[in-house]
């Protein structure tokens, strides 16, 4: 079985498991890895987070090439399912198709697509605008058609919340689940009520996205889980921890002149053990000819 097929259908069997998926935030290969050995079951590529490590705010800047490209760095540093941002789907319904496709053959297990006008931007920032409905479920229906593997996931993402009202918003997650997206994303609820009133009013899996500092209220994940809500990410988790950690290591090191000690056990080769060094030196010697005369 193809690592498309075996990443799209270990993330659909937990789709059906009766427990809430968490997917925090990653934007290169150390941060998924370092989600992979915290234990989590999902990764989220985070296009906020994507799209800073390439020096660019969230203002749809970044081409479906380069997202893609990113997809595939966090695919092949882990070994658990990552689900990712995939923008407006970059163009009309042909891009959706071509979209999917490169996610798809990636190894990406879903993907979401979104309503917003193009070039988008931050869904907790202000001045969106989205796309008609039609136009809105007419993309979701591409993305469904396009797949080629059943159990890749496509996730529709409204943000007209913010811009056209929340019963717009339901309006639209419904319609994109009757057109055969797997998975309803409402962007930007701004209470508590509605954010429990999304999976009781949209009519099938939802995604609940989680962003300190955003709109959306935050909750504990085993209330997310309660309220009905099948997938939550946390697209700026690490993200805000890493600026935080680089402006005070930066700082310190400017006021100080001085480079601090690592903590203790920490040292160059066990910092390479997490980005598998071990596999690395049990396949060299392995392979390693001259080894093999020698004994």
């Amino acid at each position: 079985m193809s690592q498309v097929r075996s990443a799209a259908a270990e993330f659909r069997q937990m789709l059906r498991a009766g427990e809430m998926i968490v997917a925090p935030g990653a934007y290169d290969g150390i941060t998924a890895r370092f989600i992979e050995q915290a234990g989590f079951k999902a990764i989220y590529m985070t296009g906020a987070g994507t799209s800073a490590a390439r020096g660019y705010p969230d203002y749809g800047l970044l081409t479906m090439s380069e997202m893609v490209e990113n997809a595939m760095v966090l695919v092949r540093s882990t070994t658990i399912p990552v689900i990712s941002d995939a923008d407006t789907g970059y163009g009309n319904e042909l891009n959706v198709t071509r979209t999917v496709r490169e996610f798809e053959a990636r190894g990406v297990a879903a993907i979401h697509i979104e309503d917003q006008v193009s070039p988008k931007r931050c869904g907790h920032l202000d001045g969106k605008e989205v796309v008609s409905r039609e136009e809105f479920v007419s993309k979701i229906r591409a993305a469904v058609a396009a797949r080629r593997d059943p159990d890749f996931t496509v996730i529709a993402r409204t943000d007209s919340r913010g811009v056209l009202g929340y019963e717009e918003a339901i309006a639209r997650a419904n319609l994109a689940l009757e057109v055969g997206a797997d998975v309803a994303f409402v962007e930007g609820v701004l209470s508590l009520e509605e954010m429990a009133g999304v999976p009781q009013n949209v009519k099938g899996p939802c995604l609940l996205n989680l962003v300190p500092g955003g709109k959306t209220p935050l909750v504990k994940l085993p209330d997310a889980a309660a309220m009905g809500y099948r997938l939550t990410i946390l697209p700026g988790l690490l993200l805000r921890e890493v600026i935080v950690s680089i402006d005070r290591v930066l700082h310190d090191l400017s006021e100080t002149q001085t480079l601090q000690e690592p903590p203790a056990g920490a040292t160059v080769a066990g910092t390479y053990k997490r980005f598998g060094s071990e596999e690395w030196d049990g396949l060299r010697r392995a392979l390693d000819a001259t080894a093999g005369a020698a004994a």
